[in-house]
């Protein structure tokens, strides 16, 4: 039994992996590498948009990154995203596991989204009441979750990390703390490989 939960918020939370992606072929539409683009977002979701903003500028499309141009493009994203994700559906079971828990546990969120917008975000959504805390970017989740741990003075073997991509697999390993995998709905989710508690919705988990 954990004495704490960490969740990964997008695909873990709320169903909004497919809105992420659309703003990024939006942001890109006008380049021929937008598939490139958009596949090497799928293939990387849990990093920061910023981050990804440099990879793509430097590997895929060779072009310097101005600072201008750098928050221009987190600026738009926000804008694109921001609404939808508000009113996007929980994946199934999740507020109901949250809600039965967050008495018996303690809760965090632990995001590669922009801290700022992801706080007002499960805010106009109400469920910031479940939660002893919500961290996200600029950290990266090892740093979230070893602050999780120092703070709360929790044992590694105490923390169970849920998240759906191999990002939030690797930084679970990177600090120690047991994880599960949220299956979404990509057929080539790296996921699927590993020997690790693996669930598609809520409803199958019993804690």
């Amino acid at each position: 039994m954990p004495r704490a939960i960490v969740f990964d918020f997008d695909g873990v939370i709320i169903e909004s992996f497919d809105i992420k992606t659309q703003a990024f072929r939006e942001l890109f539409k006008d380049s021929d590498k937008v598939d490139k683009i958009v596949e090497y977002h799928k293939q990387n979701g849990g990093v920061s948009r910023y981050k990804k903003f440099r990879y793509i500028y430097s590997e895929i499309l060779k072009q310097p990154l101005d600072d201008k141009t750098f928050n221009d493009l987190g600026e738009r994203f926000s804008n694109l995203v921001v609404e939808e994700v508000k009113k996007c559906p929980y994946v199934p079971g999740a507020i109901e596991f949250i809600r039965n828990n967050s008495m018996k546990l303690k809760l965090f969120i632990a995001s590669g989204t922009p801290e700022e917008e992801l706080r007002a975000i499960v805010a106009a959504r109400g469920i910031t009441k479940y939660f002893k805390g919500i961290y996200g970017s600029p950290a990266i989740k090892s740093e979230i979750l070893h602050g999780i741990l120092s703070r709360e003075n929790l044992d590694k073997k105490d923390v169970v990390f849920i998240g759906d991509t191999i990002t939030d697999y690797n930084e679970a390993v990177k600090i120690g703390v047991l994880f599960m995998a949220r299956i979404n709905s990509l057929s080539n989710n790296p996921l699927l490989e590993l020997d690790v508690p693996k669930f598609h919705d809520f409803y199958e988990l019993k804690v």
